[in-house]
This record gives C-alpha cells, sequence and structure tokens, in this order.
C-alpha cells in the first residue's frame, strides 16, 4: 500500500487524507502542533520542520510527500527531495513564498500585475510610496497568508505606522487595485504535464479571509480562457506537479494576478461534492503519477467558509443539496473551523437554498454578494 507523506497538518492535509481512502493509499502527517486536525484521520509525527532527524525517518516511510501549506522552509523541502519523491517542487514552494519573486514571475511570463516596488528600507518605504501612490497595501515578502502580515496605507502619513507595524524588511509594496470582483483558477499538471482547470471561481474575502467562493464564475467566459492560459503558463515555467490556485483582480475586461498558492486552496473545496473529481483527490493522482480526474463542474456551487466558529449545523443538514464540513478544530477569532457547500444542477436552486441557510443561520450579510452575482 503506497504510504503519502503530507508536511502540514491542518484541514487541507485531512482533507487530503480522507479523499485518498479511497484510492487505498495512506498518509503520514508531520506537524509542529500536537492538536493538529489532521491527526484525527493519519498518524501524526510530531516535529518541527527543521528537525532533520525526524524527516529523514519521515522519508524512508513514505513513497512520496507533498504539502499542507506553503510557508514550509524552502531549505526543507530542497533536503527532502534529495532523499523522496516531492511534489510540487521546492522552486515552486520557494517561488511563492517571496511575494517579490512571485510578482516578477508573473511579469516575466506576460501577465498584468498591480504595481509593486520592493521595499528594504524606511527610506525605500517613503520612495516606493511617492512613485506608487496612496491607497497602497505593504505586505511582507514571507510568511504572510489570509491578510496576515499585510498593511493598508490611505495617506502618506500613514508611513510611519506601516513601518512599525510590519517590523522592517524585506517588504513589498502594491498598489491597492480598486477590482470589481475576485477570481482563482484552482488548475492540476500532472507528472507527464498533462494540465486541467476546474471552472473559474468567484471568491468573496471578509478581513483578509475567504468567506464565499460560487463557481463557476458568471459572465466569465470572456476572461476563463486568458486566466487559464496564465495558469497552464506558469505550471509549465515551474514544472509544477499537483494543484495549485492562481488568484487575480478583475478590473475593467483586464486581469491582474495577485498571488499563486503552491497547494490545494480554500477555494477549491467546493470540488468536493460541485465536480467530477475534486482537487483534493486530483491533487494525490498528480503526485502519485495516475491519470487525472474529470474537473468539470456537476452545476452550480456555492462553498461557505466557517470561521472562528461553526454555525448551527441542523439548518444545513436539513438542505438536500447542502453538504457540511467540520474540520474538527477549537474555536477561535480568525481560525477557518469548517465550511458548507451547496451544488445543484440549476443556479436558481442553488441560490434558493442558500437565501434559506442565510436567514437560518443569520449569515445574511455573507451569502448577500454570492447572492447578487447569482441574479438574486
Amino acid at each position: 500500500m503506497t504510504t503519502v507523506g503530507i508536511l502540514g497538518g491542518g484541514q487541507l492535509a485531512r482533507m487530503l487524507a480522507l479523499a485518498g481512502a479511497p484510492l487505498g493509499l495512506r498518509f503520514r502527517v508531520v506537524d509542529s502542533v500536537a492538536d493538529a486536525c489532521a491527526s484525527q484521520v493519519a498518524p501524526l509525527l510530531l516535529a518541527d520542520y527543521t528537525d532533520l532527524d525526524a524527516l529523514a525517518g519521515f522519508a524512508r516511510e513514505v513513497e512520496v510527500a507533498t504539502f499542507d501549506f506553503e510557508n514550509v522552509p524552502a531549505q526543507t523541502a530542497q533536503w527532502l527531495a534529495e532523499r523522496v519523491k516531492v511534489f510540487p517542487n521546492p522552486r515552486a514552494l520557494a517561488l511563492a513564498q517571496d511575494r517579490l519573486a512571485e510578482k516578477q514571475l508573473f511579469r516575466a511570463l506576460g501577465m498584468d500585475t498591480p504595481a509593486f516596488e520592493p521595499v528594504d528600507s524606511r527610506a525605500e518605504l517613503e520612495q516606493a510610496v511617492l512613485r506608487i501612490g496612496c491607497p497602497a497595501i505593504l505586505k511582507t515578502r514571507r510568511l504572510g497568508y489570509d491578510g496576515k502580515g499585510q498593511f493598508r496605507l490611505r495617506a502618506a502619513a500613514d508611513v510611519e505606522p506601516a513601518w512599525r507595524a510590519l517590523g522592517g524588511p524585506p517588504l513589498i509594496l502594491e498598489a491597492f487595485v480598486p477590482f470589481e470582483r475576485e477570481v482563482s483558477v484552482v488548475a492540476v499538471r500532472g507528472r507527464n504535464g498533462e494540465f486541467r482547470t476546474w471552472p473559474l471561481t468567484q471568491n468573496w474575502h471578509a478581513e483578509g479571509i475567504l468567506s464565499a467562493s460560487l463557481a463557476p464564475a458568471p459572465r466569465s467566459d470572456t476572461i476563463a480562457p486568458r486566466a487559464f492560459e496564465f495558469a497552464r503558463q506558469l505550471a509549465t515555467e515551474l514544472d509544477y506537479v499537483g494543484v495549485f490556485a492562481l488568484e487575480l483582480f478583475v478590473r475593467e475586461g483586464r486581469l491582474l494576478a495577485n498571488e499563486m498558492a503552491p497547494r490545494v486552496h480554500n477555494s477549491g473545496h467546493w470540488t468536493i461534492e460541485g465536480a467530477g473529481v475534486s482537487q483534493f483527490e486530483n491533487h494525490l493522482r498528480a503526485v502519485l503519477g495516475m491519470p487525472l480526474g474529470d474537473t468539470s463542474a456537476r452545476g452550480t456551487a456555492v462553498m461557505l467558509n466557517w470561521v472562528g466558529e461553526l454555525p448551527a449545523r441542523d439548518p444545513v443538514l436539513a438542505e438536500a443539496d447542502a453538504h457540511w464540513h467540520d474540520y474538527g478544530k477549537s474555536p477561535r477569532a480568525g481560525r477557518k473551523v469548517g465550511h458548507a457547500t451547496i451544488c445543484a444542477p440549476d443556479s436558481r436552486q442553488v441560490a434558493a437554498t442558500l437565501e434559506r441557510l442565510g436567514r437560518a443561520l443569520q449569515r445574511e450579510a455573507q451569502v448577500a454578494p454570492v447572492l447578487a452575482a447569482l441574479g438574486r
């Protein structure tokens, strides 16, 4: 029986293990915290990601290794790749860990991006603000996700508090984009270079954390082919194997590349029930060299993220088109603790279910923008 190793033991590792069980796969998870939620479904090796002795034993137990999140040290990935097959490759992981290198690659591949400047000193920040203007967003180049490591500059007077808040370089200043909507391409590339995408997904965020996703994204006929081609170019350039997400802003018909996630992605959770083969199963198929599965949508799907604490479960279970996912985490502000997906062949049916759930769960504000996109 094949054993897959996963660096990181959060909900993504948990869902990978659940998707791999029907394929006859076993899993071994590494995490530095004892209560990692993936440990509820797969054996956990409690170790730091720099503990090479522990990782050496891990490498001997698995046939292939992958990642649950992108902040695993790139040096660890490279060390591991010298002992066991690692997908995606360490280069892709390292690139996605550096917002400046990521934006530079997007530009090199012909993608538009928001204007950006590297910032390595307070003086460089002041000059970058003069060139880019305000509003702008100052970000750490590394270790940022779900809105962390960011400070919005509304005026030049925000330079000093932004510099203090983020603790110095290396940083990147990006122009604020008054986008019309945010979309993502969730794609998969196999070991043999085969490339597939799920339908373009539209996303909404609250306080920097994904709140809801809708797939297929409405009114996307003109932008989807370009978005898919960007993702294909990126995957080819990086010799990428596995699932990844490319997040994009839409502004007056233009696509602006925001960032890449080198892993299964929150905006692809709808694929568990809403696509022929989910992002989790296809990631495993890709890294193990298996044939890729069907990425077409079964209809319309909406994913609602539960952040901080779970809402009442029974109203979701009472809906024939709704599916409940509890990650087995304790509640905490800003923590992703679960999600629900609504899937149906007809978008009007999805909208009606979503409307009922919004009222029942007192989540009207969360579902309102999705209902608007669905024409309700």
